[in-house]
């Protein structure tokens, strides 16, 4: 199976890597647009800021090349605010693959942290990311901005208010949390992507 993990001017890209590596797999690490074409399996993951991050997507043309991909896609994070139709962060639009906005978390009371930072549950989980999931599980969250809950939401998290831990659409797959930073239960997801038809 071929892996692909997108080249691109955000972070987190190597501790994805070390993911698979875990799990047994090989990953390339590419802005290769023909090798990101014929992987079996794309991941994109992100840490950084969207408007500079989406700057540099459209120069390159990895902003066609992600929203058409036909094979399973997976967005973390970033990845997947940018998945999305706009964000609030740098008031700038995305790819659009989810029609939906990314909102900036307003805290309500004096303990509400921005960013939301650490270990939360998910729940009301509906894809086959989450297959074998029977309870709530932790995973590790570090962001700012916020996808509200929509029709495309595959799991929920309550952190202010509920929002889309997950997002689920055709091919196109996305986590809030990390994954690759959530022990067990992380590598379990990757497992189950990484095993979608």
């Amino acid at each position: 199976m071929k892996v692909a993990i997108v080249k691109y001017n955000a972070g987190n890209i190597h501790s994805v890597d070390c993911a698979l590596r875990r799990l047994g797999v090989e990953a390339t690490i590419t802005a290769d647009k023909e090798l990101l074409r014929t992987a079996d399996k794309v991941i994109f993951p992100g840490v950084g800021e969207a408007k500079t991050t989406m700057q540099y997507l459209r120069a390159t043309g990895m902003d066609e090349l992600i929203k058409n991909l036909r094979q399973p896609v997976l967005g973390i994070c970033l990845g997947m605010q940018l998945m999305c139709s706009h964000s609030e962060e740098g008031d700038t639009d995305g790819l659009g693959i989810f029609d939906v906005p990314v909102k900036r978390f307003v805290p309500k009371r004096q303990e509400d942290k921005v960013p939301h930072m650490g270990w939360n549950t998910i729940n009301k989980t509906n894809s086959a990311l989450f297959d074998g999931f029977t309870t709530e599980a932790f995973v590790y969250f570090v962001h700012s901005f916020y996808v509200p809950v929509c029709e495309f939401t595959a799991a929920e998290t309550d952190y202010i208010q509920p929002f889309s831990a997950a997002l689920h659409k055709d091919n196109f797959y996305a986590t809030q949390f990390h994954p690759e930073k959530s022990g067990t239960v992380g590598e379990h997801i990757v497992k189950n992507f990484l095993e979608l038809l």
